[in-house]
């Protein structure tokens, strides 16, 4: 396995392997990985002849610079599951190599980035177009790998590919879960013991939402329900539940057709926020 950490290196890396006519898979992370991770890494691997995963901390999609100073940093140890699994080549650039000058390119989602983590995160989807629009450049995959817990920032993604016409494709994979439930995140490490003891209720509370709904229960009577839950949860700060069309993630009010209804939610548990969501 390659580590990289010029754009330049890398660049002329993929270039001999397109000349000889290897397909190219990227996964985007911000490190700290995780099985989740991994199985995006074996899915590609599987799909193409070279995985590419890149580990970057982006600053420009976080609006809270406690949060991004407390990201996980674990280059080593990410780098050592990398190879066990088999990726092909690390990307792992500095912030400067990124943005050598502050990025002037402000990008605008419209309808997609009013809602959820954008409501809550203003400014954080303009920083991971940005981004991922600078992987897909240098990268040039012919596939891009991203996980499902992620649904609002794949929706956005999904939009970006279309709109500016990136020649590649989306694949979107399921998330990967804890044996009791929780979604794996590079977050998860930052719970203590007793949190992380009390955060497979948040998967819990998702799947009984689920039941309500499609057992007839009105949909605005089921988030109350859920809000209320919370407010008696210890540890727990309900930042949103929300029931949404996926394509839109518009919020509705009767449920559609098989795989177009999302549940998603975030909350804070002490001071890690965490999301969820599944689709029905």
């Amino acid at each position: 396995m390659e580590v990289f950490t010029s754009i330049h290196s890398l660049k002329n890396f993929l270039s001999v392997q397109r000349l000889q006519n290897k397909s190219i898979g990227l996964i985007p992370t911000m490190g700290a990985l995780h099985e989740g991770h991994i199985s995006l890494i074996q899915t590609a691997s599987f799909q193409n002849d070279i995985t590419v995963c890149s580990i970057f901390v982006n600053p420009t999609q976080f609006n809270n610079p406690e949060d991004l100073a407390k990201y996980p940093r674990t280059l080593e140890e990410d780098c050592a599951m990398l190879e066990s699994a088999g990726c092909s080549a690390v990307f792992a650039p500095t912030v400067d190599e990124m943005y050598p000058e502050p990025t002037m390119l402000t990008m605008n989602f419209g309808l997609l980035e009013t809602v959820m983590e954008g409501a809550s995160r203003p400014g954080h989807f303009n920083g991971v177009g940005i981004v991922v629009s600078k992987l897909f450049n240098i990268v040039q995959p012919h596939k891009a790998y991203f996980g499902q817990k992620d649904l609002q920032q794949v929706t956005v993604v999904k939009r970006l590919v279309a709109d500016l016409s990136f020649n590649l494709e989306l694949i979107v994979c399921p998330t990967v879960r804890e044996n009791d439930g929780l979604a794996m995140s590079s977050r998860n490490r930052r719970l203590n013991d007793a949190e992380r003891a009390h955060a497979p209720i948040i998967y819990k509370i998702l799947l009984d939402a689920k039941e309500k709904i499609l057992g007839g229960n009105d949909i605005e009577e089921t988030k109350e329900a859920v809000q209320r839950e919370f407010l008696v949860l210890a540890g727990f700060e309900l930042d949103y539940f929300e029931v949404v069309n996926i394509r839109t993630l518009q919020s509705i009010h009767t449920i559609g057709s098989t795989a177009t209804t999302a549940l998603c939610i975030a909350t804070f548990l002490g001071s890690v926020r965490l999301i969820d969501n599944i689709v029905f």
